[in-house]
């Protein structure tokens, strides 16, 4: 299957599912966002970008500590959502994008977060190279490789092939996904 082909199985699987989304997945997700947190620092001079913001879950997380919030998704259904929980918050902004071409100038973001991503991606380590490319050079990225797609080793060798530094990484037994801490390097 090509890498279209599987991008649009994938934009297909999550408009199905957009409606239901948070209540199958919302508690997982929470728990990731609350681990990420713990690690992330995020300042009122902060632009975030989350690549894959699905029905923006993170942004209650981030959206009053930050100057700037931007959701990026490929699923249109997903961004209705998404836009419906950012109505009330002025300073996040969506776009309907692809994770491995991001709509972005260079080096914009001082945080990127890439939740429950990677293992929907064609080829991971060129959707990593791009995140990178959208932080700042002394920007955070925050990203998450769900276990029954990675073992530890390989995301953690993932993510040193796509020129980033791993600072540390959770896998915490009550979390399905690793969330890495890593910056540019």
């Amino acid at each position: 299957m090509n890498k279209w082909d599987q991008k649009r199985r994938i934009i297909r699987r999550y408009d199905l599912t957009a409606q239901m989304y948070d209540v199958r997945y919302g508690e997982e997700q929470e728990a990731k966002y609350k681990v990420a947190m713990e690690g992330l620092h995020v300042s009122s001079s902060s632009l975030i970008l989350d690549v894959g913001c699905g029905t923006g879950l993170f942004f209650t997380f981030v959206a009053e500590k930050a100057k700037v919030v931007v959701g990026l998704d490929i699923s249109s259904k997903l961004l209705v959502k998404a836009k419906e929980r950012a109505r009330n918050l002025c300073n996040v902004h969506l776009v309907r994008g692809d994770a491995d071409h991001l709509p972005f100038k260079n080096h914009s973001f001082t945080v990127v977060s890439a939740f429950t991503l990677l293992q929907n991606m064609p080829k991971p380590l060129i959707t990593l190279k791009e995140i990178k490319s959208s932080a700042k050079p002394n920007g955070f990225v925050v990203v998450t490789g769900l276990k029954k797609a990675f073992s530890l080793n390989t995301f953690a060798q993932l993510i040193k092939k796509a020129g980033l530094s791993l600072i540390s990484v959770r896998d915490d037994d009550f979390l399905k996904c690793y969330v890495a801490f890593v910056s540019l390097s």
